[in-house]
């Protein structure tokens, strides 16, 4: 493709101005105008080394700009709404995840987008993680069946703790958060999700009466595995062990760690989420005397991206399924999937009961 892709970024908040960023520094795009409700627009235009229309409605944008492509970066209960209209006028979608706040949402705009034969990337950034497909790659010789650890909790005060507090209006942090990390499950089991548990509690009156800033699932794999993940957003929240990505099975462990202690405080800096150059490997093999035959390895790679490497290592993903035709039929269904894994925990802490996924 020799003319660049011309695309709207719809939502400037934290996503939307890392993606903006990354479309200004790909060869292969053209930013074409930025929308938002609130004056997140003008503060991303005043970073970005261009000045690009502005725009409050995203019809009127997409109506007057033509874009070829559009970046979603909005509350997940909007998505469906925008993607349709995007959809209708003939453009790709980069969709931060989830796809939807709902199951229905979710079908409708991957069923539209492969009928109009479009491309949407979701935003699920650990894929795009090197130290993530490594870790994958250990957990997977650790044997079956596996038992997988992780969370995610954010200490999160001002404009941190207002986002949450808007994303909280539509969706719990084991929705928002949990299909990343039960998508990296089920990449490292390859095996079906049988039933979810989970637990969740609200503990600010300045969320709605009918959700939860703190939450816990648990989940069953075909295979004898079984899985963890923690999620939890708010001033009161503790920073002890808020960040744990560990999977044991019958031959030993792989954890994500980092060379210097990072993940000690400063739980809401969104650096820390990805930030992670190591791996702790251990090995359960015993001598005749019943030692450990081996000591525990710490393997420590030369990448360590940041936030923004990360995203445009998502873009440039996006570009290349553009350009090349790339099928993103098993990307869309394994984002479907993890939502639905995702919202059959959050029915489980509401209704206080196992459920079965089909």
């Amino acid at each position: 493709m020799d003319k660049k892709i011309s695309i709207l970024v719809i939502g400037c908040g934290n996503m939307g101005a890392s993606h903006a960023i990354s479309y200004e520094n790909h060869d292969g795009f053209e930013i074409c105008g930025l929308v938002s409700r609130g004056d997140s627009k003008v503060d991303l235009n005043n970073k970005l080394k261009s000045d690009y229309k502005l725009f409050q409605d995203y019809k009127e944008a997409i109506d007057l700009t033509k874009p070829d492509a559009v970046c979603i970066s909005t509350y997940p209960d909007t998505h469906e709404e925008i993607s349709l209209y995007a959809l209708e006028n003939d453009c790709h979608i980069f969709l931060e995840k989830p796809v939807a706040s709902d199951l229905r949402g979710a079908r409708i705009i991957i069923d539209t987008a492969i009928k109009k034969g479009k491309k949407i990337v979701v935003g699920y950034i650990l894929r795009h993680h090197p130290i993530w497909k490594k870790f994958i790659v250990e957990a997977k010789k650790m044997g079956r069946p596996l038992a997988m650890r992780m969370n995610l909790n954010q200490q999160s005060s001002g404009d941190t703790w207002s986002v949450h507090k808007n994303l909280l209006n539509s969706l719990s942090p084991i929705v928002d958060c949990g299909v990343h990390y039960l998508d990296v499950m089920c990449q490292i089991t390859e095996s079906k999700p049988l039933s979810v548990s989970a637990i969740g509690v609200r503990l600010s009156d300045e969320i709605p009466d009918d959700n939860y800033n703190y939450g816990q699932l648990q989940i069953r794999f075909s295979d004898g595995s079984v899985g963890w993940y923690e999620s939890a957003w708010g001033p009161m929240i503790s920073e002890t062990a808020f960040f744990v990505k560990d999977v044991i099975g019958p031959k030993g462990s792989v954890s994500i760690v980092s060379e210097e202690d990072i993940h000690s405080s400063d739980s809401d800096n969104i650096e820390n989420h990805t930030r992670n150059n190591c791996l702790k490997i251990h090995s359960s093999e015993l001598d005749s005397e019943g030692e450990f035959i081996s000591p525990n390895k710490k393997v420590v790679y030369n990448e360590d991206p940041s936030h923004q490497d990360l995203c445009d290592n998502e873009q440039s993903f996006f570009y290349d399924s553009i350009v090349n035709n790339i099928n993103l039929k098993d990307h869309l269904e394994d984002s479907y999937k993890s939502l639905q894994i995702a919202l059959a925990c959050d029915e489980a802490v509401k209704k206080g009961k196992t459920i079965f996924l089909d």
